[in-house]
């Protein structure tokens, strides 16, 4: 997948949004998943949650 820029991208666990500046760090309490979250997200303490173990953090 690539954004409007041609520039490939990740989805944001947070807000489903394809972002280019992200975050991607493995779930805290599993270790099995990968949670994505862009810059917005994080300024804005969004909640996440793990798609494997259904971890939710800020």
């Amino acid at each position: 997948m690539a954004s409007a820029s041609g520039m490939p991208g990740k989805i944001c666990s947070s807000s489903g949004n394809l972002t280019n500046q992200y975050v991607e760090f493995s779930c805290p309490k599993c270790n099995d998943s990968n949670i994505i979250r862009c810059d917005e997200c994080r300024k804005t303490y969004t909640r996440y949650r793990c798609s494997k173990c259904g971890f939710e953090g800020p």
